[in-house]
């Protein structure tokens, strides 16, 4: 008779490979996730604080360009009052030549009375 030494030596192990396969795709899973995890954890939170350092920068940035509008802005409030004293000196000068104008042509009127 056929006894058990005559069974193909696959015979048992394909009723158990579905059983096999999923313990060692277990094993094997849970081992890459324990040798990637940590490392991956790790790039995570470097990613974080990296992300928060982007932010902090970002808004010290603004903050320093508001410093530069400002300046530009104050800049220009100071040209604008040095044009504006210019032309107040220009003023002054005009009023000051038409006034001794005005005293030259009176002296001439009374001398023109006179003579």
């Amino acid at each position: 008779g056929v006894g058990p030494s005559d069974a193909s030596p696959d015979e048992g192990v394909v009723e158990d490979l579905p059983l096999i396969d999923e313990k060692a795709v277990q094993q094997l899973t849970e081992g890459l996730i324990s040798h990637y995890l940590p490392d991956l954890q790790r790039s995570k939170s470097a990613l974080q604080e990296l992300t928060q350092n982007q932010v902090v920068l970002l808004e010290t940035l603004e903050q320093e360009i508001s410093k530069f509008k400002e300046c530009n802005s104050i800049l220009d409030i100071n040209a604008l009052f040095s044009e504006a004293k210019h032309y107040h000196n220009k003023l002054v000068n005009i009023r000051n030549e038409m006034m001794m104008l005005h005293e030259k042509t009176s002296k001439l009127k009374v001398s023109g009375i006179n003579t």
